[in-house]
Formats: structure tokens, C-alpha cells, sequence
């Protein structure tokens, strides 16, 4: 055996001796958190994934330039290097066949900011930024107001119209 290992081994050894005198339980009470209940060593099957959202209506932006979020589902889209589904709806050319909304001109700039004929090869996987929606129950309270509600309640601060 080599000799540099030595320590390494005694170490662990050592944890070993221990983790055993504790008597730590490997049973305790996991903490609550997203999935209460159960013990540390205890598997829970993942709840259900909500159903995306169908109800193809623009939604209101919360902010300046927060992407759009996709008002339709999407399951079984290709989007990869070989394809983009979404392009086929709201590509300059489709969108206004399919009377979707065309994407962005900001789709069509390289990162200084100068436009491109094609669509910019880094705004081409939609789903980095655009995200589905479902109706669910939020996990955390939310108290997110937008920022026309906050100017309009600078502007009117005892609640005259």
C-alpha cells in the first residue's frame, strides 16, 4: 500500500468510529420543506406536473423587456439544433399566416446590437427565456406589484383619482 494514502485511510477510518459512537440516526425527521413529512432515508414519488396553460391569450408584462410568456402549450415542440417549432408560427415570414406575433426584432441582432438578415443564433432556443404557464396554487405568499401600479400609487398617494 502506498504510504501517501496512510492519512487519508486513518481519516476516514476515524469518521467512520464516529459517525457509529453518535448514533446518529439515519430515520430523523426530514425538514419540511416543499416535501414535508417523512425521514431523511424515506422516497416520495414527485407530484404531478400541472398542465400547461391553453388559453392562448396574451398576458400582461410585469416589467420593461420581461420575455413574453407562452400563452399555448408546447409539449412536443422540437426545439434543438436541428429544428424550432416555434418558428413555424411566428417566424417574420409565418407570422403573419398564422397570425401569431412575429418575434422580436431584438431576435434579429448579434450581441452589439446590430441587425442580422436571419434570426441571431442566440436567441434561437425560445425557451431559455419564454416559459409556459400553469394555474396553480403559489408555494410562497407574492406581493409583487408592477411598476405602472407603483407609479400610479406615487402619483396618487391618498388614493385620489
Amino acid at each position: 500500500m502506498n504510504v501517501r494514502y496512510l492519512p487519508l485511510l486513518l481519516l476516514a477510518a476515524f469518521g467512520v468510529a464516529l459517525a457509529a459512537d453518535l448514533g446518529y440516526p439515519l430515520d430523523a425527521p426530514a425538514p419540511d420543506g416543499r416535501r414535508p413529512g417523512g425521514t431523511l432515508t424515506q422516497e416520495f414519488p414527485a407530484p404531478r406536473i400541472a398542465p400547461e396553460e391553453n388559453k392562448d391569450m396574451r398576458r400582461e408584462r410585469n416589467y420593461p423587456e420581461q420575455p413574453p410568456t407562452i400563452p399555448h402549450t408546447i409539449a412536443g415542440y422540437q426545439v434543438d439544433k436541428y429544428g424550432n417549432r416555434c418558428l413555424a408560427c411566428h417566424s417574420r415570414a409565418n407570422s403573419a399566416r398564422s397570425q401569431a406575433p412575429m418575434i422580436s426584432i431584438t431576435h434579429y441582432m448579434d450581441r452589439d446590437g446590430q441587425p442580422l438578415a436571419a434570426m441571431s443564433p442566440r436567441r434561437y432556443f425560445c425557451t431559455q427565456c419564454h416559459v409556459t404557464q400553469a394555474e396553480v396554487k403559489p408555494l410562497v405568499e407574492n406581493g409583487f406589484e408592477n411598476i405602472d401600479r407603483l407609479l400610479q400609487q406615487e402619483a396618487n398617494p391618498a388614493g385620489h383619482p
